[in-house]
């Protein structure tokens, strides 16, 4: 499992002694619509055979609405300038939370100690984000400041030299936009023209079922699969398979694109299918796809 690391300032730090620690919580995750389990791993930074291992699941076929267990990695690594305060500080934790967690007798922590930060995953995330945005702002600022100087003395200089540059880059964005603004025109154009009627294409397909935990049972266009179970839906990339459209699909027959899914990017579909027993049954094609109209 990958393993994150956090830049803090300031703090109490001895260098040299490295102490390591592999360190995961288990979590749950419900299955989501389109959902693979390679991005099910990616998300919790483990793997998908520690996934598969962990749920005792033979191949990587999942369903909506399946709760997987996640064995989740929640470690940051100590550099240099860290306290436990500002660690703490940082995640919404107490001081006392981090000793007690990793074992700790005092608040000395050394450089390349890994520390496990024991809150629900998303959480830790979204912490570690807003962390690492800061440090980035605060990198690009000490850069800033120790260039400021310099930049101020070779500004008279180049004042002229700067305006004649603006001039002339004005010039070459004024004809770079031009030039964007027609190739998107043609790419536009040329989008329109491969999504009319007879186009064929290759995806891979998984299934669905209306009555998955969380769904509503009603697509992205407003068709109640709920009260009309047996009907032939599938979920599309409207970048590829436009909403709407009447397609044929290779082993399932003529249906509607009418639903969208968070993890339907590209050439992927979903199709609804009335019971959970006809979705285990699909597990994942690849299957031909012919845009109807």
């Amino acid at each position: 499992m990958r393993k994150t690391f956090l830049s803090l300032a300031g703090g109490l730090i001895i260098s040299g002694a490295v102490f390591s620690s592999s360190v995961s919580a288990e979590e749950t995750y419900q299955v989501k619509q389109g959902d693979y389990l390679n991005q099910i791993a990616d998300k919790f930074d483990t793997t998908v055979s520690d996934i598969m291992e962990i749920n005792n699941l033979e191949d990587t076929l999942i369903i909506t609405g399946e709760t997987l267990k996640i064995d989740a990695t929640r470690t940051i690594e100590v550099v240099k300038g860290e306290t436990l305060s500002k660690i703490a500080n940082d995640f919404d934790v107490e001081v006392e939370d981090i000793k007690e967690w990793n074992d700790l007798d005092s608040d000395l922590i050394l450089i390349g100690q890994e520390l496990e930060i024991d809150i629900p995953f998303e959480k830790f995330n979204e912490k570690l984000e807003a962390r690492e945005g800061g440090q980035a702002v605060q990198s690009s600022n000490n850069k800033a400041a120790a260039s400021e100087s310099s930049n101020q003395e070779k500004q008279s200089s180049n004042n002229k030299q700067e305006q004649t540059t603006e001039k002339q880059d004005k010039v070459k964005a004024t004809k770079t936009t031009n030039q964007n603004t027609s190739s998107n025109q043609s790419s536009n154009q040329s989008q329109q023209s491969s999504q009319k009627e007879g186009r064929t294409l290759t995806v891979e397909a998984t299934a669905y079922t209306a009555n998955c935990a969380g769904c509503s049972g009603v697509t992205a266009t407003g068709i109640d699969l709920n009260n009309n179970p047996n009907m032939k839906v599938i979920a599309v990339d409207p970048n590829v398979i436009p909403l709407g459209s009447r397609v044929h699909v290779e082993g399932y027959g003529e249906a509607i694109a009418g639903d969208t899914g968070g993890a339907i990017n590209g050439n992927i579909i979903d199709l609804h299918v009335p019971t959970k027993a006809e979705a285990y049954q699909w597990g994942r094609k690849t299957v031909e796809v012919t845009i109807l109209d």
